[in-house]
């Protein structure tokens, strides 16, 4: 490599030093054509950069200033005065010490530093081999050893860190096992399970993996190394999804080959997604405070994308880890799933760097900002809560809510008469369970509740039999195509109204690029709106489409009691998939301020208030009525700003928080 010396100081000039032969001894070949300028200097110069671009009104024996560049590495300023001084006290040759800071600058240049012991012992042993290549000792090995007095030099000798005691290599065996282990325990802070210290400890040791050495090889190493956790996390948070192939006998025989390529397929997925902000903190060279912004900010980007890729599958947000703890939850009326996912990644990420760099100013005052954003999301939960509570003394509609909770099975089969037999059997159930006792002003049946294709103009006898108008999922025909709708049917038998979902499951309503498989291959609806029964103004959902931020309510609405949301949970049974949809509709009443009566196959039905609040529920695989009312309804910052309005908020919180406390580099020459 090259190396360009500019002699600052005559008295170095004494000395027959070959820093050419020095500083290829830590580059290798693989910076051959790399370039690198060594200046030698005395204290006087040396502290007035010190002084100038860190702060530091003292002098010292090296500084490095890196400039980011495979060929052009930067500069190394050693002072003759400090060096001189230090190979005194410490008993050992000019030259040999001379030689120990040029490695050492060399090392700074290439991305290694010693601000923790990790890092710290890390970098010795490098240190230490280049050294020997030029028949020069371990400068650590003397008890004599010179200690630098203000951090920016060379550190004393260190206890080699607990994991390396482990051998938690990089690219070993338990590094790569460590991260999945990660991923998995991160998924167990979710419903049904609720052990959020799980998921925080998860994305911490992941975290922690990540960062612990800085110069960990590029993008595409470092996306290597953090797959395993993106692949256990995505496995462990969704497995149950391959439960539905085995509900029905029918389905099972089609589709069961599926389910070890459906496995990988949601282990590829995740590497493929939840990695990124940690490939982020890996591969960006920035201070330990600012890392922390960067992580929050494409943890947020990658929850946002997650809305839109593959038509979207924002399932499980970080921010549902809150559940058990309605004050933080009701945090998401205010910046919604979104911003509390990025606070939580941000707190995570910021105790790690404290827990790293325990006298780091930046790194507290992060903190800081983190737990006061908490604190916040935490003031104005409490104020959603008491808006929430508006009206619950006063009862309004009475509506009941139909939970048949009988096996798919009972619903799909491939035998005609079969099918024909189990329809008329479940619709005389369906009114059995809704002519239950009390008056009520209407029905809501679950998603694909009404066993036969509704077709414009059909007559529906189940809403006279019941004599009160009828809220139900059924299958249209019409319009080009097969739908999953709602149907809302006055106590006449006339059809009033149909929504259909717009938001269709991949491989489950359709044919992902219309190849892959699927059941069925639906036509999607057109989008949001607002339906009318019995004088109740309510915003339509089908199955998953709660899951999606801001996307029910078309426009600036203000005359809407509720959201109806049909759904048929029984292709996952007793899962966590169940529990955390339940889970995923209570996270969207917190961000719209709106009441959501909630009608599902077979389990979870419930009524739920819009702070969260479970107001009364039929349990998985209960057959049964709920009767109750909704209050409540209110707008929240969230909705009024929407998703989109959050995640530049976000993002640019994120941006200025990572430059502000970006690290303050020397003007390159």
């Amino acid at each position: 490599m090259k190396v360009f010396v500019d002699v600052h100081d005559k008295r170095w000039n004494k000395f027959n030093i070959d820093f050419e032969k020095i500083a290829s001894a830590v580059v290798g070949k693989k910076y051959k054509d790399a370039e690198v300028s060594i200046i030698l200097t005395d204290d006087a110069e040396i502290r007035d950069i010190n002084s100038r671009y860190r702060n530091i009104d003292k002098p010292t024996n090296v500084l490095s200033f890196e400039l980011g560049d495979d060929l052009l590495l930067g500069d190394i300023y050693i002072s003759f005065d400090t060096v001189e001084r230090q190979a005194h006290d410490a008993k050992i040759s000019l030259h040999d010490h001379a030689a120990h800071m040029v490695v050492h600058g060399m090392f700074h240049l290439l991305g290694y530093d010693h601000i923790t012991d990790d890092e710290a012992s890390v970098m010795e042993l490098k240190e230490i081999n280049a050294l020997k290549k030029i028949g020069i000792g371990n400068p650590y090995a003397s008890e004599n050893e010179f200690e630098c007095s203000d951090g920016s030099c060379c550190p004393g000798a260190k206890t080699i860190a607990w994991f390396k005691k482990f051998k938690i290599r990089e690219n070993g065996f338990w590094q790569y096992a460590l991260y999945a282990l990660f991923g998995g325990v991160a998924a167990f802070g979710f419903a049904p399970f609720y052990q959020w210290w799980w998921t925080l400890v998860g994305v911490m040791g992941a975290y922690w993996l990540t960062v612990r050495n800085k110069n960990i090889g590029g993008f595409w190493r470092t996306f290597v190394r953090v797959m395993p956790f993106g692949a256990m996390y995505a496995v462990a948070n969704f497995w149950w999804v391959l439960h539905s192939i085995y509900v029905v006998p029918e389905v099972t025989q089609q589709f069961a080959i599926w389910t070890i390529p459906g496995m990988l397929g949601l282990a590829v997925a995740g590497a493929l997604i939840f990695v990124w902000p940690f490939v982020a903190v890996g591969c960006v060279k920035t201070s330990a405070a600012s890392r922390v912004f960067l992580f929050s900010g494409v943890w947020a980007i990658v929850l946002w994308a997650r809305e839109w890729m593959f038509t979207g599958f924002p399932w499980n947000p970080i921010a549902n880890i809150t559940m058990p703890m309605p004050v933080l939850a009701n945090s998401m009326s205010l910046w919604g799933a979104l911003g509390l996912s990025a606070i939580i990644a941000g707190l995570v990420a910021a105790v790690v760097e404290v827990m790293r760099q325990k006298k780091s100013v930046a790194c507290w005052s992060v903190l800081g900002i983190f737990v006061l954003l908490l604190m916040t999301g935490c003031w104005y939960g409490a104020r959603n809560m008491r808006a929430a509570d508006v009206g619950a003394d006063v009862q309004s509609q009475i509506i009941r809510i139909v939970q048949p909770g009988m096996a798919q099975a009972q619903k799909a089969t491939h035998n005609r008469d079969q099918a024909l037999k189990n329809a008329e059997e479940n619709v005389s159930k369906l009114v059995d369970l809704a002519r239950g006792p009390g008056m009520v002003d209407f029905v809501v049946f679950p998603e694909t509740a009404y066993p036969f294709v509704v077709i414009d103009g059909d007559d529906i006898s189940m809403a006279r039999a019941i004599n009160a108008p009828i809220v139900f999922g059924a299958n249209t025909f019409g319009h080009g195509g097969l739908r999953n709708s709602m149907v809302v049917v006055n106590e006449s038998g006339v059809i009033q109204q149909v929504y259909s979902k717009s938001h269709l499951v991949p491989f489950g309503e359709y044919r992902p690029l219309g190849i892959l498989p699927a059941p069925v291959n639906l036509t999607p609806g057109d989008g949001p709106e607002l339906v009318e029964v019995n004088g109740f103004m309510f915003a339509p959902a089908i199955c998953y489409e709660v899951i999606f931020s801001d996307s029910l309510l078309p426009g600036d609405v203000t005359d809407v009691t509720a959201i109806i949301n049909v759904t048929n949970d029984n292709w996952f049974g007793r899962t966590p998939g169940t529990y955390q949809h339940l889970d995923m509709v209570r996270r969207y009443a917190i961000e719209s301020g709106m009441p959501i009566v909630r009608a599902n196959y077979s389990g979870i039905s419930a009524f739920v208030a819009s702070d969260g609040v479970i107001i009364s529920s039929l349990p998985v695989g209960a057959s049964g009525a709920l009767d109750g009312y909704v209050w409540g309804a209110h707008n929240t910052p969230y909705r009024m700003l929407g998703l989109n309005g959050w995640f530049i908020i976000v993002l640019t919180f994120c941006v200025i928080g990572a430059l502000m406390y970006r690290p303050r580099r020397a003007p390159t020459r």
